[in-house]
């Protein structure tokens, strides 16, 4: 059913008042799985010697491992990181492009995430070329066609969204990763998005490198991500912070293991909470995971459509390339409007949030005057939110 939500939205944190319309940006973690991470962080301060010198590996052992099992991926090759921003970093930092060496990057990349493939390219003397995907788009192939337009005998490594944070799409990853690696060519996915929202096999997905966010559509707390190195990869992959695993003597685990198990004193509550947000968030509907991540794929389908019909646009891109985010593009002469705001991040963003109490992100998209609503769906949602947002969204019009 999507006309109700699917759980009591009192089971999250969220403001009763506002109509959340944005999990996609920071998510929202369940009240029972932020008393689960309070209850790791007194068992830290209780005896912080014992939990950090004694109990802490074999814990991050074991949340690996759960990870690993509802993303489809060996426990070995996955190690937490802060964010999916992080995990685009390290591999970046880490790999020794050349002179002569072009990267690929999406004209749909998180800014975040494009940067920091720009700055990698400008300290090793790289090549950054970007990938237009067209916006609205008719089909996957059109994404498929833009990447081998721009690979070369000099192309090194593709960073490429699972799903794309702006525009919304899940784009077609595996036939883009085979199809380049058959050419010797590595890509690095930034699955922000993914995990929660979409199934999952990394394994069977083969890419080089996979970072993701557990704290968005895992609804685990923040600062809980992974990152997946294929484990031909692994030897090249170094934390950002480099600390006690770059020398240890251990041989007992690989050297990814050790250098990324610790790097230095941070609250670790967030990632050992990651298993106990997979249970608990699975065990909301009787159908679990799949039932979650369907019923909001339906609702965002839904969303997108009272929009479309009643703004009077066409949709933006097949329903196949759609999860849980839906993204529409809106064009009116209000929005050509020069705004400035510290807030916001535009006039309309401004009226929905202070005098509707919506929340959602409306941003400039490519550049202005385009611009993008873009919605979110999860359990808490209901169809009547779209509706409600569809109806203020026309008034502006």
């Amino acid at each position: 059913m999507i006309d109700r939500p699917a759980v009591d939205p009192a089971l999250f944190a969220l403001d009763p008042e506002v109509v959340f319309l944005n999990h996609g940006s920071f998510g929202s973690c369940p009240l029972a799985v932020l008393e689960h991470q309070n209850e790791i962080r007194l068992r830290l301060e209780l005896q912080p010697v014992k939990f950090y010198q004694r109990d802490f590996e074999p814990l991050l052992d074991e949340a690996r491992a759960e990870l690993g099992k509802f993303v489809g991926a060996a426990a070995d090759d996955l190690v937490f990181v802060s964010n999916a921003t992080e995990g685009v970093n390290t591999v970046l930092r880490s790999l020794p492009f050349k002179a002569e060496d072009e990267l690929l990057v999406s004209s749909h990349e998180y800014n975040a995430c494009s940067n920091a493939i720009r700055y990698a390219g400008e300290k090793r003397g790289a090549k950054v070329l970007t990938v237009d995907f067209p916006f609205p788009i008719e089909s996957e192939e059109a994404i498929f066609e833009a990447v081998m337009a721009k690979v070369t005998d000099k192309t090194r490594l593709l960073l490429i969204d699972h799903v794309t944070s702006q525009t919304g799409l899940v784009l077609p990853i595996k036939r883009i990763i085979d199809t380049l690696e058959e050419r010797g060519i590595d890509t690095l996915v930034d699955g922000a998005h993914a995990p929660g929202m979409i199934a999952l096999d990394l394994d069977a997905l083969g890419a080089a490198y996979y970072t993701g966010n557990c704290h968005k559509w895992l609804c685990a707390p923040k600062t809980a991500g992974f990152l997946h190195v294929r484990s031909d990869k692994q030897s090249a992959v170094r934390p950002l912070t480099i600390s006690h695993g770059a020398n240890s003597p251990r041989t007992d685990r690989s050297r990814m293991q050790i250098e990324f198990g610790w790097m230095g004193t941070r609250d670790p509550s967030a990632v050992l909470s990651v298993p106990y947000a997979i249970e608990y968030m699975g065990g909301l509907l009787p159908g679990g995971w799949p039932e979650i991540m369907e019923r909001n794929r339906r609702l965002a389908l839904a969303g997108r459509k009272v929009i479309c019909e009643t703004l009077d646009i066409s949709l933006p891109s097949p329903d196949s390339m759609i999860g849980s985010l839906a993204s529409i593009p809106l064009e009116s002469p209000s929005l050509a409007k020069p705004y400035q705001s510290l807030k916001y991040q535009s006039a309309w963003q401004e009226a929905l949030i202070e005098r509707c109490n919506i929340e959602l992100p409306l941003f400039t998209w490519p550049r202005h005057p385009n611009h993008i609503v873009r919605i979110s769906a999860q359990v808490y949602n209901e169809l009547s939110h779209y509706e409600l947002l569809a109806k203020a969204l026309k008034e502006f019009w």
